[in-house]
């Protein structure tokens, strides 16, 4: 099946069976997908938190707007940022680097001089932002790799934080939830699979400069 047909097959489960689950091998994958996702810089401002354990999906579905997916899903993942971009982490992202490519620090510096530079400048919130920005390209990656292989997905944006991030502990962790992405396949009887795609025409969407 060509990747267009995968991209009009997926769409935003709103039920799941709750009895088949994707299997470790799968969840896997979208670990790697995850951590291969393009982020700006490099620098990965992300964490990923994989639930498999159905009371605690259950204790997060009022923090979902009671969106029973959460509950339903094999598992759920949760797209959170670090809370603390500076000039330590830039360094660090550096210094892996050196690890990986043997890179010299004489090329290095500037960069990583003018990142930590650019970064101070930043406000908390502009900061944020930007890291908020990058799970929004992995969650995009995430939806397509689903649909590849064949996994059911229900990209959300309805949700509490604060209270998902109390729940799973993730303060202790230095993260903070900003999506949620429920995984596995879709029951039978959600009347949502069959309905029509609803896109603009194509040539109304793009803009071709010649």
């Amino acid at each position: 099946m060509s990747i267009i047909k995968k991209l009009e097959w997926r769409y935003a489960v709103k039920k799941f069976n709750a009895d088949a689950l994707v299997t470790d091998e799968k969840v896997a994958l979208l670990k790697e997908a995850f951590n291969l996702t393009a982020t700006s810089y490099g620098l990965q401002p992300l964490k990923l938190v994989v639930i498999k354990n159905k009371d605690i999906q259950q204790q997060l579905v009022p923090s979902s707007y009671n969106q029973p997916q959460v509950a339903q899903a094999s598992h759920v993942l949760v797209l959170c940022i670090e809370k603390e971009i500076d000039a330590t982490y830039i360094t660090n992202y550096f210094k892996r680097v050196q690890e990986v490519r043997g890179t010299s620090s004489t090329i290095l510096d500037p960069f990583k001089e003018q990142l930590i530079q650019s970064f101070k400048t930043k406000t908390k919130e502009e900061v944020v932002q930007w890291a908020v920005n990058q799970a929004y390209l992995v969650l995009g990656n995430l939806l397509t790799v689903c649909a590849v292989e064949d996994i059911d997905a229900c990209p959300m944006e309805g949700f509490i934080p604060s209270e998902y991030d109390k729940v799973l502990g993730l303060a202790n962790l230095n993260v903070a939830s900003v999506l949620v992405l429920p995984i596995g396949y879709r029951a039978d009887d959600d009347m949502f699979a069959t309905f029509k795609k609803v896109r603009k025409e194509t040539v109304d969407c793009v803009i071709e400069i010649a």
